[in-house]
């Protein structure tokens, strides 16, 4: 019967698949399992019970079996049996593992006839038992009985085909010999799915049913209705022997007596009854595991390699070891001290693919949001203007003035210069944000000690509230040191005699002509009634927005020119997942085929912020807001900004020049020093403290023990993944001592089997 080693390797394979299941993976080694088949009071259930040894399974008349048994055999000294659903719980009396499996069943399928396919997973160990893997399956019926649905035919036939289709599944056909063996629904149903009868074994019940003076010798001897494997005879307990509780061992020897005594069997004896059948689909089993020794060995391997790494950190662990909890603290501050620094700095190894990381976010901030805000703030073209000439009228008051007042300028500079305060709020809170988003993603390499990180994230996060107050306060301070001394002698600076010649229009000088500024994917929004959304090439340059079909750039959907464009925001749509901007004409033409204005989507608001940018790069601003017509109309503005006399028109447009000036040379001041103000008041400032103090104050936050507790996920997934390495290992082992002259015996020959298709 084989060797030992092989014997070793079932248990062993049925221990590693509990420890993949354990942690939610799949061993998928391919082991066989043998599905039992037949129709209904075949003897299914007694033939099982014959190889267990004991009673456990439902009785009755009808449908008993509702749902399929996965019966998992595994010799072993002590006999007792375990369920999956309610794991750690040892049965020791046989009646109550009866007794739960009709609960379960019942628990799926209620307490009517009904199926389901939903197995149930017994396993038991018996020094009785050889190691096979055993599925009770419903019996096949015609008819529904009470509360069945009358489909029940068709239910059990799917049920059954599930299983039996695998080609790692041996059937065993049951089929009762006081039945016509040619009307056999075991046989067809097997006949299906395995045509060349490789899988397929006949199992003979009720032979001590037949009439007298009838056997089956023909049968058995495989000569009637021959199947390629052959058939092998049982004999179960009546039910009279069931009711008056006959013990199985006791029914087993009345089996051997039956064959030994019958004169039409006794010739076969020896390859006949329980015993022999369970000793045939062993050798089915160890044949199957020995053909896939090869193929489980390098499968095995290459688990044990994927684990190796992982392990590692394991291998070595030792829970009473004092200095460990130490160890542990300092990598883990030195590792997210290290993480941090990359995520900001940037790196060259292990570089982020899928998302943008902390730095090059606060990079985006830096030089594509805070410069786009500010444009927004002074591109309020009205607004200014009616503002000038209010200062210039204020500050001459009864008089006409005949010269251009520098009071009104240096009013209209201090008010836009205060302007800009929101924006570099806005700016230091969006990288505060990203900071703290960092800190919270360098964390997650701390999860295995819960407290460590809560309390490694609290620390770092306070720290980087404290230096948010200083760091805005040095931003106003700077805008108040712009504030408190106008500069009229910068070098750049245009002064009073060139803003008198200057024109308007110069302001509006756009980059390099034809300079390409942007390519990228933008999704133009259009009702599904004039063609729906579609996505395009988009090509920006500092003349013109261009879209094409796709990158090759070859076909030109549309050109539009930048002259009189703006952009304005527009809400996401109610099921849009995209984000929207607007691009319109200020002169209310329409843009493009019928439309006043286009709406451009993007993924992220990320990707719209840097599409404004760009466009403002090409001299395309944002609208103002609503709220600034409202102060228009309040006013009766129109009147008085455009019927202005000559030498006031003259004057604004003077100091309307001076502030345009002087307010760039602020804004690139800002600009320039808004960055350098922030990394060093906040970013470097955080860089130090991690690397510096950090550690400092975790010692003082707390007892280290309770610190560098684990949390029971982390120490369940060492164990398990210790257990797994370990049990892989163990096989490997094995299967190395394990020699491959393994007693096999060959597949028989074919054999005549036209009389299944004629059953058919």
């Amino acid at each position: 019967m084989g060797n030992r080693g092989m014997e070793d390797l079932i248990p062993l394979i049925n221990k590693l698949q509990d420890a993949f299941s354990s942690i939610g993976q799949s061993c998928n080694l391919d082991l066989p399992q043998i599905a039992v088949v037949g129709g209904q009071s075949a003897g299914k259930s007694s033939v099982l019970e014959n190889f267990v040894g004991r009673d456990f399974l439902p009785r009755g008349s009808g449908i008993v079996t509702r749902r399929p048994l996965i019966l998992q055999l595994c010799f072993n000294k002590a006999e007792y049996a375990e369920f999956l659903h309610c794991k750690g719980r040892k049965f020791v009396d046989f009646e109550e593992v009866r007794a739960e499996i009709e609960a379960e069943t019942d628990r799926i399928t209620g307490s009517n006839k009904g199926i389901s396919p939903i197995p149930i997973n017994l396993r038991v160990y018996s020094p009785n038992v050889l190691n096979l893997t055993l599925i009770d399956l419903p019996g096949m019926t015609k008819v529904a009985v009470g509360d069945q649905p009358l489909d029940i035919e068709h239910q059990i036939r799917d049920m059954l085909l599930q299983f039996i289709t695998k080609e790692s599944c041996l059937i065993l056909a049951v089929t009762p010999a006081n039945q016509d063996l040619a009307n056999s629904d075991a046989l067809k149903i097997a006949k299906e799915v395995d045509p060349q009868g490789l899988r397929t074994i006949g199992v003979i019940t009720k032979l001590d049913l037949m009439d007298e003076g009838t056997d089956a010798k023909d049968i058995l001897e495989n000569k009637l209705l021959p199947l390629r494997r052959g058939y092998i005879g049982v004999v179960n307990r009546s039910q009279k022997d069931i009711d008056g509780r006959k013990d199985i061992r006791a029914a087993l020897a009345a089996e051997r007596k039956f064959f030994l005594s019958h004169p039409g069997y006794r010739h076969m004896a020896e390859r006949m009854g329980t015993p022999h059948l369970q000793k045939q689909l062993n050798q089915q089993l160890t044949n199957h595991i020995r053909d896939t020794l090869p193929g489980l060995r390098s499968k095995l391997q290459s688990q044990v390699l994927s684990l190796e790494k992982e392990v590692e950190e394991y291998k070595n662990f030792r829970p009473d070891d004092p200095t460990r909890k130490t160890k542990a603290l300092l990598q883990m501050v030195q590792q997210f001290g290290v993480d941090f620094e990359k995520r900001i700095e940037g790196s060259g190894d292990q570089v982020d693919t899928a998302e943008l990381s902390g730095g090059a976010k606060i990079n985006r901030i830096f030089h594509e949001r805070f410069p786009f805000e500010l444009v927004k703030i002074v591109f309020d073209e009205k607004e200014l203007r009616r503002e000038i000439s209010h200062a210039i009228k204020n500050v001459h008051g009864v008089r006409t003035g005949l010269f251009t007042p520098d009071l009104a300028f240096e009013a209209i500079v201090k008010k836009q210069i205060i302007k800009l305060k929101e924006p570099c709020i806005k700016c230091i809170d969006l990288v505060i944000q990203e900071l703290i988003n960092t800190v919270r993603q360098c964390t997650n390499k701390l999860g295995s000690y819960p407290r460590l990180r809560e309390e490694t994230e609290r620390i770092v996060t306070t720290y980087v509230r404290e230096r948010e107050g200083k760091t805005k306060d040095q931003v106003m301070l700077l805008i108040d040191i712009e504030l408190s001394y106008i500069n009229t002698n910068h070098e750049d600076f245009i002064g009073f005699a060139n803003a008198q010649q200057r024109n308007t229009h110069q302001n509006k000088k756009r980059a390099i002509p034809n300079q390409v500024i942007r390519k990228g994917w933008l999704t133009i929004n259009i009702s599904i009634m004039k063609g729906g959304s579609k996505e395009y090439w988009f090509i920006l340059t500092a003349e013109s927005l261009s879209w094409y079909k796709d990158e090759e750039e070859k076909e030109k959907k549309y050109m539009l020119p930048l002259d009189n464009l703006k952009l304005r925001d527009v809400e996401k749509g109610f099921m849009s997942t995209k984000h929207v901007f607007g691009v319109f004409n200020t002169e209310s033409r329409n843009v493009y085929k019928d439309l006043r204005q286009i709406e451009l989507a993007c993924d992220t608001q990320e990707d719209v912020d840097s599409w404004k940018a760009s466009f403002l790069r090409a001299g395309v601003y944002p609208e103002k807001d609503q709220g600034d017509y409202e102060v228009d109309t309040e006013d009766t503005a129109p009147s008085e900004t455009f019927s202005m006399d000559p030498q006031l028109e003259r004057q604004v447009e003077t100091i309307r020049n001076l502030v345009d000036s002087y307010i760039g040379i602020v804004n690139k001041s800002i600009r320039d020093l808004m960055p350098k103000t922030i990394m060093h008041l906040m970013i470097n400032s955080a860089k130090d403290f991690i690397h510096s103090e950090l550690l400092a104050y975790l010692y003082s936050s707390g007892d280290q023990n309770s610190l560098m507790e684990e949390s029971a996920d982390q120490a369940q997934r060492r164990d398990e993944m210790l257990r797994m390495y370990h049990a892989l290992k163990e096989a490997l082992h094995i299967i190395g001592d394990i020699t491959t002259t393994t007693v096999t015996v060959p597949v028989p020959p074919p054999v005549n089997d036209s009389w299944m298709q004629e059953a058919r």
